[in-house]
């Protein structure tokens, strides 16, 4: 995604290429752990069944920071937020106590070859602390401890055929052990479905695979998921508006694992348009708090690609899950 918006950005000639990295890219070796989280005016105060409770930019001199492209919540009032370049970032979103922000590496990969630590997705197993990062561009998925050592990692069998620059971007672990893995695009052309896997158990221990499709609203892709409380889960869904300059719009899909079946299509019901007076930019990583009343926290971060024209965004969104929707969001096979 980042190189096609370089692309045009480059060919209509607005910025010379060496302008559009961002400050913390420029400034390599800047270790400090300062991150600076300034609220934004957030318009309305709801997008339909999804109500709005905070937006912030996010800014940091460190040299780690930006291009987060997942989220999960570490379940202390803290999320851990990864970028396709092999960073990571801990920080307690405003309103949450937790521990001060922390900058570092994810993985301990050092050659500069962007394919081997594009991270597009994690899930986090609550009970044990376990993290699983998805890498994009070799298809594979590694397991972490609670402390983010590495412990295992796999290239699964249904994933191997999946596209070097469109593999693994969406993935979670439910609450029973399995694990829905959703591809970014389709190697078939102008199709409106992606590939996408149920594992039985732990990918990288070797679980049973059952391939099917996810169908996402027309003309978007699936970027990130979280799990919800009841079973179901939250995806979210982004397309790039080609404009000048090149912009973003996004949707939150709620759909229902139990609904999945081998070789067919699945879906969701859209409960979110992330559109004005939010404000717009390449969000793509998910994470889900339980709140008071059967609410649901949703915190949103956007991936700025490393360049001026893009933000870091935060957004802190409620929803209250409908129970009455449950396996109702199965689309035709």
């Amino acid at each position: 995604m980042r190189r096609l918006i370089l692309l045009l950005i480059v060919g209509l000639g607005l910025v010379p290429v060496t302008c559009m990295h961002s400050p913390g890219a420029l400034e390599a070796g800047d270790g400090r752990q300062i991150l600076s989280i300034v609220a934004l005016p957030r318009g309305g105060a709801d997008l339909g069944e999804v109500r709005v409770a905070g937006a912030w930019e996010l800014d940091s001199p460190n040299h780690h920071f930006g291009s987060y492209s997942a989220l999960v919540s570490l379940g202390d009032g803290s999320v851990l937020a990864a970028t396709d370049t092999g960073r990571r970032l801990r920080f307690a979103p405003p309103g949450n106590a937790g521990p001060a922000a922390r900058f570092d590496y994810f993985a301990l990969l050092t050659t500069g070859e962007k394919r081997l630590f594009d991270i597009e997705a994690m899930t986090r197993d609550a009970g044990t602390g376990q993290v699983w990062a998805a890498y994009e561009n070799t298809n594979l998925i590694e397991r972490y401890s609670a402390a983010l050592r590495s412990e295992a990692r796999a290239r699964p069998t249904a994933m191997r055929g999946w596209s070097s620059n469109a593999g693994p971007e969406a993935m979670v672990r439910l609450a029973d052990g399995r694990f829905v893995v959703l591809s970014e695009a389709s190697r078939r052309w102008f199709a409106g479905d992606v590939p996408a896997v149920l594992f039985a158990g732990d990918p990288v221990e070797g679980a049973a695979e059952l391939a099917f499709r996810y169908r996402p609203p027309a003309g978007y892709r699936p970027v990130d998921m979280a799990a919800l409380p009841d079973g179901r889960v939250l995806i979210l869904v982004r397309k790039v508006v080609w404009s000048i300059p090149p912009g973003f719009a996004g949707k939150i899909v709620v759909a229902d694992p139990a609904a999945i079946r081998p070789g067919e299509t699945w879906s969701g019901r859209v409960i979110a348009e992330l559109a004005d007076p939010l404000p717009s930019d390449n969000y793509e990583g998910l994470a889900i708090e339980p709140a008071a009343g059967g609410d649901v926290v949703l915190w949103l971060i956007s991936d700025d690609n490393s360049i001026r024209l893009q933000r870091t965004l935060l957004l802190k969104l409620l929803w209250t899950p409908n129970e009455k929707a449950r396996g109702s969001n199965r689309a035709p096979g």
